[in-house]
């Protein structure tokens, strides 16, 4: 299998993992788990659990992303062994960024996001331009 394709694999199981979490730290600061308004309960987490959450929805988001750089990856037949340095890179910082969440480092956080974002954009750019 292509590391590309591995790496969507790992990144789309990210906000599951971070879900989880999540829903100990609502048992954490609740005492329970509401699974009848879930929605609710996290909307009322502070702390390490309000980044949490908010990290989970990122990891959605980026998940798009991704899905729609593998898509132009493979559409334009590139070369998805030579992608692999920048979806492990992407990997990478999908894996810090809840991390920097979690710690409050908010600048930390927004340049692994932005370096995620660039080696998106690496990847489209060489299946793009033949050179992936």
């Amino acid at each position: 299998m292509p590391d590309l394709l591995l790496v969507l694999f790992v990144v789309s199981l990210l906000p599951i993992l971070l879900a989880w979490i999540g829903a100990l730290c609502r048992v954490r600061q609740f005492g329970h788990l509401d699974n009848h308004h879930p929605r609710d309960q996290q909307s009322e987490l502070t702390g390490v659990g309000a980044r949490l959450q908010a990290a989970q929805a990122n990891a959605w988001e980026s998940l798009a992303v991704f899905v729609a750089v593998c898509v132009i990856a493979v559409g334009a037949e590139a070369d998805l062994a030579s992608l692999a340095p920048a979806a492990w890179g992407f990997l990478a910082c999908r894996l810090l960024h809840p991390l920097c969440y979690v710690a409050n480092l908010a600048w930390w956080r927004s340049g692994i996001y932005a370096l995620g974002m660039a080696a998106c954009l690496a990847i489209v750019w060489q299946s793009l331009s033949g050179a992936g």
